[in-house]
């Protein structure tokens, strides 16, 4: 990798230090990096926010229980999808579970599932739920997967090279890995610059292109077979970086700019958010 010195853009964690972190560009990988990274062992503290909602099930306000709502209809196609790419029920891995919603369905639905979680409050709402937790990749043998996926999950791996190769590891050599990062090419991220809620610093260490994903992976000698939009991500993350931008959140504007990034994406497919379904090259 080779990040320029000069910044792309500066940006401020908005969620918990109000911290301002500098986002370096790799012009080939077209891939952003994140300045400084926390270390390992501080890189948790930013994590402790009531607001972080991916690793809660709490239900406070209009906001949370709307994007529960959708979350539940989103898991739903989530394993619809995985079983789409599998073509039959087998054994699937969750990097980043949160709460285990995910995996949940896919048990109800006769998958033999694994996850992990390294936020011990997500986790324990996880194991409370039945499912089954592992500390790390490492306990699994080789070509043990039919799927592995990662739902917002890569963007917060420090190693992310020794990630990758880890996932070509455990992935058996018909499986799928699926990866679903935000993209900072998209409409909203232009519109909203320095505000625009899914670069998340310093939890979110990486900022992908569809061009990062495809090299990146290419590496380990996996392709990108297949690139599918998230539709509901623009809306989400437009409102909060109304939030970021003005204090509060300007429903109307955000629900507007969320709906126009979507329609700008049909002609440029830069959508806020993508899907990657990824096999053995």
């Amino acid at each position: 990798m080779n990040f320029s010195k000069d910044p792309y853009i500066k940006v401020k964690d908005y969620s918990v230090s109000g911290e301002t972190f500098e986002l370096l560009y790799d012009e080939e990988l077209q891939l952003l990096k994140t300045y400084p990274q926390p270390s390992l062992d501080k890189l948790s503290s930013y994590y402790e926010s009531q607001d972080y909602i991916s690793h809660t099930d709490a239900n406070r306000n209009w906001f949370e229980r709307i994007y529960h709502f959708i979350r539940r209809r989103a898991i739903r196609q989530k394993v619809d999808l995985i079983e789409y790419c599998n073509g039959e029920k087998g054994k699937v891995l969750d990097i980043g579970c949160g709460t285990g919603d995910f995996l949940a369905e896919a048990h109800v639905s006769h998958w033999k599932t694994f996850g992990i979680e390294p936020n011990e409050k997500a986790a324990s709402l996880t194991r409370a739920k039945g499912l089954c937790l592992a500390k790390s990749t490492t306990e699994f043998e080789d070509n043990f997967f039919d799927v592995v996926t990662m739902w917002h999950v890569l963007e917060h791996i420090p190693n992310l090279e020794e990630q990758i190769e880890e996932l070509k590891r455990i992935i058996k050599p018909t499986g799928t890995i699926i990866v679903a990062v935000p993209n900072f090419k998209s409409f909203d991220a232009k519109y909203y610059g320095k505000y625009w809620a899914a670069y998340d610093v310093p939890r979110h260490l990486w900022h992908f292109s569809q061009t990062a994903i495809q090299k990146l992976f290419e590496v380990s000698h996996l392709k990108v077979s297949k690139v599918q939009p998230m539709y509901f991500d623009s809306f989400y993350v437009s409102l909060l970086s109304e939030k970021n931008k003005s204090g509060k959140m300007n429903v109307i504007k955000g629900l507007f700019l969320g709906l126009k990034s979507n329609i700008y994406a049909k002609k440029k497919s830069e959508y806020s958010s993508h899907i990657y379904i990824i096999k053995n090259n």
